[in-house]
């Protein structure tokens, strides 16, 4: 019983009775009109500590006044700051980034109160240290004051108060604050869509005042923790070398303008019934939305055996990805890219196509972040990269998801997006939306990439912070203009971290995300221009995909597929096949220096290829490719014998490979041509490789010259003719004509003189009397990136003429191109060049071209055309016309510059 006594004793004693003390107290005070300040213990403390408990004292104070609100940010509406208050007691809450609330054992064993519970939030001060001013009555205050010294105090963005100070709060300075910023809403509402994607359950016109004050904590939230990622090992050295945004001063008006770069800060503050209403309803949809209501993204990774140290992961996965490890990720996340396009599906499918040409797909699953998803849960932790891609403004509750995702070490893109994280704000260059810009970026190397780009029409600017930040803003791409004397530079392309911790935004207000025939594009010489930086457009989201973590390296090379007979007459497959019997080997194999074929027989099932080898069956299956059409094949092939008989195949090395170990056996009358929709091992002139991605119409024709014969004597022509006939199978098509296809010299297929978009390659071989020959050829009919392709022209035709031209496909125009290429051939044999110069010459790019040959100090010359053996005719007054040879020189378009290539 006296332990008991005891025990009670002390419990009244330290508990009830210093919490009544304070309560007492602070009556007094405010009868009194003095001050009262919770705060750590001073070691000289003048006046002497009220009341102390650990390392925190209440001290009572000479009363101070708050009477300048200018830079505060409001929190409530004015039906929240007017009216009587009765016994309330204003005061200043302080806490620093420094103060984290930690989840300790002591802690979680008692209550821990929310301050916000106890109070009325009247204004805050997002700078270091944060600051908010609010109101509570004596009795909650005093509660607040208990919680402050027991260590159980927090803020809603997990700070730990190191201060509160009781202040007197003049009346006319809240006014004064809501006037100012409801003037700034009326401003800002225009920019909001009058409807929302479906999903979204908040109109921002009608924002409840706690979700105004749950964005801004957030945000605060976001300035805090919010912190960079540490970039893999091969990067992180790099991305030290970008150039730092420099500090510029602020003025008074940056500061009024402090917090304008979010549209969480330019609310309709309403309290009518119907907004209300719809505030109550809002809040409890979203928070009481369960898993089941609320579609969760799939989460395509586990991963087991990870050692006692955590010092690396370890081998055991799912089976859906065995034998893929390159899918973990260091971080432990699923390798989930949500895109996220405001429930757009047209921009997403876009944005996807995208991406997945740049990452490696085999390493990364990409999906769609609707809105109803982005306010739900699940979405947090499964995913390794968030792309914002819509320039429609984000609601707050976006805006407070997406920044609590970036606050948790998340990595996010903005394309074109108004997510904006402490540190930036957007300003708007409306002159510029969709306006084709020079854009200058700057490599994690130093090194710089100018293209053309359509702008946003909004720009970034570093926002004025109180007091230390650790806001890191980094300018990685410009836009410049020229303004009279001045030149005028946008940041467009930044990095932003914040701390050392986790956490990276790379954001873009260049259109990066659309394609140079998207419908912004208003002109055949913009889309000519925003074509020719493609490439390099490619190479900018390369390196801003790489610095956020992702693998942009070319995916794991596709394994051969089986090789398939097919004839546009049956008499020639039954010639070929019992050729073909007669040239395997005991084991059914036809070998050569180049390639190995196995045949199957009929439709017999394929047996295991040893090594090196390739199947070719000599019947098809029932459905023999989504990427080729023999059916179309067959009904534009219009020769006599080339291109008769096909060897098809979604995937080779190379079709010159193919045919290579057969021109010298098959019999000519076989018309016999390779075609693929991909090549692994694409060859070009001079032992370069061709990009053969699907998309490009690739073939390799085997015929047969006389040595004797016209062609025979001028073999270099038969190069000029295999591309004069590709670029015919177009402009000979009804309708399009004026398809701007050309020629350059001296074997590639050109878009205007701009862009290369194939060619040719002719290898021979010479036995007895006859050239055997290797006609190889490329070019780009519906793979629009990343550089073009006759579909793009197409499209770029019907935009302008308002015509209907039906897309072209790979099988139609390689039939073409074999059909045009032995008529070619014949008017050749019949009257020599004579008979092809004037079509060439009209479809070449070189007429009246100046040149430099061999160096850009070389001599000046005048292209005159091509010789009798078809080489390159250039006239110079040192050394008057000369003929220059295609093997060992070529033609730099870009500075007419005839140059020696050196192997």
């Amino acid at each position: 019983m006296l332990i008991t006594l005891c025990y009670l004793y002390l419990w009244v004693r330290f508990q009830k009775c210093y919490t009544t003390v304070i309560r007492g107290a602070l009556r007094r005070l405010s009868a009194s009109r003095g001050g009262v300040a919770f705060c750590a213990l001073h070691e000289t403390s003048s006046p002497p500590a009220f009341l102390t408990r650990g390392n925190k004292a209440i001290y009572f104070t000479e009363p101070q006044a708050c009477d300048d609100l200018s830079k505060w940010t409001l929190l409530l509406g004015s039906s929240l700051i007017s009216g009587p208050r009765v016994e309330n007691i204003a005061f200043i809450i302080e806490a620093t980034a420094g103060q984290k609330a930690a989840q300790s054992p002591q802690r979680l064993n008692k209550k821990v109160l929310k301050w916000s519970d106890y109070c009325l939030p009247l204004a805050c001060s997002p700078g270091q240290p944060y600051r908010a001013v609010a109101e509570a009555s004596l009795d909650n205050f005093s509660t607040l004051g208990v919680a402050f010294l027991e260590g159980r105090l927090q803020m809603e963005n997990g700070l730990i108060p190191e201060k509160i100070v009781s202040v007197s709060l003049r009346e006319s300075a809240l006014k004064e604050l809501f006037e100012k910023q409801r003037s700034d809403v009326g401003k800002t509402l225009q920019s909001f869509p009058a409807c929302l994607p479906k999903g979204v359950v908040l109109s921002t016109a009608s924002l409840c005042e706690q979700e105004v004050l749950d964005v801004l904590q957030l945000r605060r939230k976001s300035s805090l923790r919010l912190s960079a990622a540490r970039r893999d090992s091969d990067a992180s050295s790099a991305g030290s070398e970008r150039r730092a945004v420099r500090e510029q001063p602020v003025s008074e008006s940056d500061h009024a303008a402090d917090h304008h770069h979010m549209e969480g800060h330019h609310l309709h503050l309403s309290s009518c019934h119907e907004c209300l209403e719809l505030e109550n309803s809002t809040i409890l949809s979203v928070k009481y939305a369960s898993v089941e209501n609320i579609p969760d993204l799939p989460d395509d990774y586990e991963c087991t055996g990870v050692d006692d140290d955590d010092e690396e992961v370890g081998e055991s996965v799912s089976p859906y990805f065995s034998g893929q490890s390159r899918r973990m990720n260091v971080n432990g996340k699923p390798p989930n890219v949500l895109v996220f396009t405001g429930g757009c599906e047209e921009r997403y499918e876009r944005v996807r196509s995208l991406l997945a040409e740049c990452i490696d797909t085999d390493s990364y699953i990409i999906y769609p972040l609707r809105p109803q998803q982005a306010l739900g849960e699940p979405w947090l932790e499964s995913a390794l990269l968030l792309v914002l891609a819509t320039d429609q403004p984000l609601t707050p509750q976006l805006q407070l998801r997406f920044l609590d995702y970036l606050s948790q070490g998340g990595k996010v893109l903005g394309l074109s997006s108004t997510l904006c994280p402490a540190g930036l704000r957007l300003k708007p260059r409306e002159g510029r939306r969709d306006q084709i810009c020079r854009l200058s970026f700057t490599k994690a190397d130093s090194s710089e990439v100018q293209l053309s780009v359509l702008a946003s029409g909004s720009a970034y600017e570093r926002e004025p912070q109180e007091g230390s930040s650790s806001a890191q803003v980094e300018l990685w791409g410009e836009l410049s203009t020229e303004k009279k004397d001045t030149e005028e530079k946008d940041m467009v392309i930044v990095r932003v971290t914040h701390g050392e911790d986790s956490g990276e935004a790379v954001l873009c207000q260049v259109r990066l995300e659309t394609a140079p025939d998207a419908e912004q594009v208003q002109s055949s010489a913009g889309f000519s221009e925003l074509k020719m930086s493609n490439a390099r457009r490619y190479e900018v989201l390369t390196e801003i995909l790489t610095s956020l973590g992702l693998s942009c390296e070319l995916s794991q090379v596709p394994p051969p597929s089986p090789v398939y007979l097919l004839c546009t007459q049956p008499d020639l497959k039954s010639v070929f096949v019992s050729w073909l019997r007669g040239q395997v080997d005991g084991e059914g194999v036809l070998r050569s220096m180049k390639t190995r074929l196995r045949v199957a027989w009929g439709r017999e099932e394929q047996t295991e290829l040893a090594e090196g080898e390739l199947a070719l069956h000599t019947e098809p299956p029932e459905h023999l490719s989504e990427h080729f059409s023999m059916q179309t094949y067959t009904q534009h092939l219009q020769s006599r014998r080339l291109g008769r008989t096909l060897l098809y195949t979604d995937v080779t090395p190379t079709t010159m490979d193919l045919l290579e170990g057969l021109m010298l056996k098959v019999p000519e009358d076989m018309g016999l041509i390779a075609v693929a929709a991909r090549q692994t091992k694409g060859k070009g002139r001079g032992g370069n490789a061709w990009l053969s991605p699907l998309g490009c119409a690739m073939f390799t024709l085997h015929l047969q010259v006389e040595v004797s014969s016209r062609l025979g004597q001028r073999i270099p022509f038969l190069q000029h003719l295999a591309a004069l006939a590709v670029v015919e199978a177009v402009r000979t098509l009804p309708g399009y004509e004026d398809i701007d296809l050309r020629l350059k010299w001296p074997n590639d297929i050109y878009y205007s003189n701009l862009m290369k978009l194939g060619g040719v390659l002719v290898n021979s071989t010479v036995m007895g009397s006859t050239f055997h020959l290797l006609v190889g050829c490329g070019f780009n009919v519906s793979n629009s990136n990343p550089t073009i392709c006759i579909n793009d022209l197409v499209v770029q035709q019907n935009w302008e003429r308002g015509s209907s031209l039906e897309p072209l496909s790979s099988a139609q125009l390689i039939a073409r191109s074999v059909t045009l290429l032995e008529q070619l051939i014949s008017q050749f044999q019949q009257q020599g060049p004579s008979a092809v110069l004037p079509l060439y010459y009209k479809r070449w790019v070189h007429s009246n071209t100046q040149v430099r040959l061999w160096s850009e100090d070389g001599p000046e010359a005048a292209v005159v055309g091509l010789d009798d053996h078809g080489f390159l005719q250039v006239s110079s007054r040192e050394q008057g016309t000369v003929s220059v040879q295609p093997d060992g020189n070529s033609f730099d378009m870009l500075r007419n510059l005839i140059i020696t290539k050196h192997n």
